[in-house]
C-alpha cells in the first residue's frame, strides 16, 4: 500500500489558503492511489516543543544513563518524525510565509527531524522521493514588485527540501492571499484572481506528477 505524508504549518485551520491548495494536491494523489494511506502532521494542532531540538542535540554528548527525560523524549520524537518521512512514498508540505520568513512551526519541526541520522547531512534516505511544497504569501514579492526580496521563506524551503534532503521537489506558490482581506490591496483583485487560478492549476498538476512517479516506482 502506498503512503502520502502531508504536513500543514498554517495557524488557520479553517481559512488556510495553503491547506486549500494542498487539498488539491492530495485529491489528485488519491485519484491515482484511492486505497493509499495519508499520514498527516498538523503543526498548528500539535506543534513541536521549542526545547526539543536542543534536547536532541545535547543528548548526543550525554551518556545514555545520564540523559534527562526531555532528552529521551526529544530523541524518540525525532525518530518518529523521520519515520514519517522515510516510510512515505511521496511527501506534501503546506507552509505559508509568515512575517517575511519561515514558519516557526515548520522550522522547529525541520530542526528536530534533521537530528535523525537517516536524514542528516550524510543521510540519503529521502533522496529522489517525489514531493510537493505548497506555499502562500500574503503579498507579492516577485521581481519588479516594491517588496522584491522580502520573501525569506521560499528560497530556504527549496534549499532544505531539494538540496539538503534531495527530494524530487515541485513548488506551488500563490502570492497575494491578503487581497480581499487587506483593503490596501484591493486594486490587485484581478491580478490576485489570476495568480490563484494559476496556483490551483499547478497544484493539480503537481499532485498528478507525484502520484504517477510513485505508481511507476512501485510497478
Amino acid at each position: 500500500m502506498t503512503t502520502l505524508f502531508r504536513l500543514d504549518a498554517s495557524i488557520l485551520p479553517t481559512t488556510s489558503s495553503s491547506r486549500e491548495l494542498a487539498d488539491l494536491v492530495e485529491k489528485e494523489w488519491l485519484s491515482t492511489h484511492p486505497t493509499s494511506t495519508v499520514v498527516r502532521r498538523d503543526l498548528s494542532v500539535e506543534p513541536i516543543p521549542a526545547t526539543a531540538w536542543a534536547d536532541a542535540v545535547t543528548s548526543n554528548f550525554t551518556p545514555e544513563a545520564e540523559r534527562t527525560d526531555g532528552q529521551r523524549a526529544a530523541r524518540a520524537l525525532s525518530t518518529q518524525l523521520a519515520d514519517e518521512l522515510v516510510d512515505a512514498d511521496a511527501l506534501l508540505f503546506a507552509v505559508p510565509l509568515y512575517n517575511y520568513g519561515v514558519s516557526q512551526h515548520f522550522k522547529t519541526w525541520f530542526d528536530l527531524a534533521y537530528t535523525d541520522p537517516r536524514i542528516d547531512p550524510q543521510g540519503t534516505a529521502l533522496h529522489g522521493k517525489p514531493a510537493t511544497l505548497v506555499t502562500v504569501l500574503g503579498g507579492n514579492y516577485a521581481p519588479g514588485t516594491p517588496k522584491e526580496g522580502w520573501d525569506h521563506s521560499t528560497s530556504w524551503l527549496r534549499r532544505v527540501l531539494a538540496d539538503v534532503w534531495g527530494l524530487d521537489l515541485r513548488v506551488v506558490e500563490r502570492p497575494f492571499t491578503l487581497v480581499g482581506v487587506n483593503p490596501a490591496l484591493d486594486a490587485f483583485a484581478e491580478v490576485a484572481a489570476d495568480l490563484k487560478q494559476t496556483a490551483e492549476t499547478h497544484a493539480v498538476r503537481s499532485g498528478r506528477e507525484i502520484a504517477e512517479l510513485t505508481a511507476s516506482a512501485s510497478s
